[in-house]
């Protein structure tokens, strides 16, 4: 009996998980829909329904004009959208990275992915130089190059130290200071111009947005959300510690490697687009864990609305608090961060993964 009612219980909390899930969701897509009637032109939401609807159903023949259009699908909705996966890609970035280590201040900012891709950036910016790649897509390229090559001499000096999750992190701490000492140096001697470029870039914006940049992040999601949610069992097992999960059959090497891969190459890549983005592949995933529990079944997608959430929740401020001046989104989720961080840092337990 005890037994049926333990059951039932657990059944019953996974349903209100998962209503929940479903319900933010909903609220995340009416919440673009507002966001994208903000902004120096009034537009009512009744607006941007009726022109994502004339173009997605144009069968219905819904009457709209070519400014209104040119308004939501050419300046807004790239952005919004972007704000939407890149705040989604971060946060499971950075709530795997937090289960493989074990340690709930991990995130891609803080082993050190995000100084590199800022030095590969300040490479693009001042030096004119790129491992590969030219034109337009210099910088991002470059950011995207450096940020894997920061992932894969964490990963290289992880495996020959033993792979153990304290290793990572020490490694990732070691490649932040110096690639961000890099970038110190390059900021010395490079033009005034040059320099704002560079700091405007480190500031994080989703300023020139484009859909050719959408179409790659979507891509790189659509194949690196469900390999991580996949490996959700395999995390929970992790947490526990390395011996437990050997002895449940994981292969612990494996999972961790392939769960810092891919949450590297999603944050890499959003990162090269965006800038740097701090905290929201940091604070998402606590603020989930406090709502769903550490079961990563529901704590990754929790993350990604909840990141998702934060992020076009910070981007809309930025574009309209203080019109017509745009406050890069980076710098309003940092606002928005740190005081919860240091929150964070006063409570962090361990029972955060309990």
């Amino acid at each position: 009996m005890a037994l049926t009612e333990a059951k039932q219980e657990y059944n019953r909390f996974t349903y209100r998980k998962m209503v929940f899930i479903l319900a933010g969701v909903i609220a995340l897509v009416l919440m673009a829909l507002v966001a994208t009637s903000l902004g120096s032109a009034d537009l009512s939401v009744s607006d941007v329904a009726r022109s994502v609807a004339a173009r997605i159903f144009p069968f219905l023949d819904i009457q709209t004009t070519s400014t209104l259009d040119a308004i939501v699908w050419d300046i807004r909705l790239p952005r919004i959208l972007m704000a939407i996966l890149a705040g989604a890609g971060l946060a499971i970035a950075g709530a795997s990275m937090q289960g493989v280590m074990r340690n709930p201040l991990v995130s891609p900012f803080t082993i050190g992915i995000s100084s590199a891709a800022a030095f590969g950036a300040s490479v693009a910016i001042i030096l004119g130089a790129g491992l590969i790649g030219t034109g337009k897509y210099l910088i991002i390229v470059n950011a995207f190059v450096f940020a894997l090559i920061a992932a894969f001499l964490v990963y290289g000096l992880a495996r020959f130290r033993g792979m153990r999750p304290e290793t990572m992190i020490l490694a990732g701490i070691a490649l932040n200071y110096f690639f961000s000492a890099g970038t110190s140096i390059l900021q010395y001697i490079a033009t005034e111009e040059e320099v704002h470029t560079v700091v405007h870039w480190l500031f994080g914006t989703l300023t020139g947005i484009t859909w050719e940049n959408l179409l790659i992040v979507t891509v790189v999601l659509v194949i690196g959300l469900p390999t991580l949610i996949k490996s959700a069992w395999d995390l929970n097992a992790l947490v526990a510690g390395d011996d437990m999960a050997t002895t449940l059959g994981v292969n612990t090497r494996r999972v961790r490697g392939v769960s810092m891969i891919v949450s590297t190459m999603v944050a890499a890549v959003i990162i090269s687009f965006t800038g740097i983005i701090g905290f929201i592949g940091l604070v998402a995933p606590h603020i989930s864990r406090m709502i769903v529990g550490a079961d990563h079944r529901f704590l990754l997608p929790t993350s990604c609305m909840i990141g998702a959430f934060l992020l076009l929740l910070a981007d809309t401020l930025g574009r309209t608090a203080f019109q017509p001046t745009i406050i890069p989104v980076g710098i309003v989720i940092s606002v928005i961060g740190v005081p919860f961080f240091a929150y964070l840092i006063l409570r962090t337990r361990k029972e955060y993964f309990q």
